[in-house]
């Protein structure tokens, strides 16, 4: 079983940073595949970017590559959202997310755990 709590949202103006951490429980975080999800008002949840268990390999959405970046420390059972130049269209409930298998990590169903997610609003 692994427990994900989410950090580090919050209110930006557009072209600001924030940097979202979500915690796990459990002594082998550093199996999983990490994945960062986010859900605007009205729409589907999506895939942001995900990062192998050894953190050698990551993922992004087309509509942040270039401005956000994923890292992980295993050590601290954390994984880490680095944000930049923020747009409101970014504007969403980011959640954080576990994956054992690692085998389609845009994919939402092939996640185990979920954490409550952490609201992130981007002024224009």
């Amino acid at each position: 079983q692994v427990q994900l709590v989410e950090s580090g949202g919050g209110l930006v103006q557009a072209g600001g940073s924030l940097r979202l951490s979500c915690a796990a429980s459990g002594n082998i975080f550093s199996r999983y595949t990490m994945g960062w999800f986010r859900q605007a008002p009205g729409k589907e949840r999506e895939f942001v970017a995900a990062i192998r268990w050894t953190g050698s390999i990551t993922w992004y959405a087309d509509s942040v590559k270039g401005r956000f970046t994923i890292t992980r420390d295993n050590a601290r059972s954390t994984v880490y959202l680095q944000m930049s130049s923020l747009k409101p269209e970014d504007t969403a409930v980011y959640y954080c997310a576990a994956d054992l298998r690692g085998l389609g990590v845009k994919i939402i169903d092939e996640y185990n755990y979920w954490g409550q997610g952490t609201q992130v609003t981007v002024s224009a």
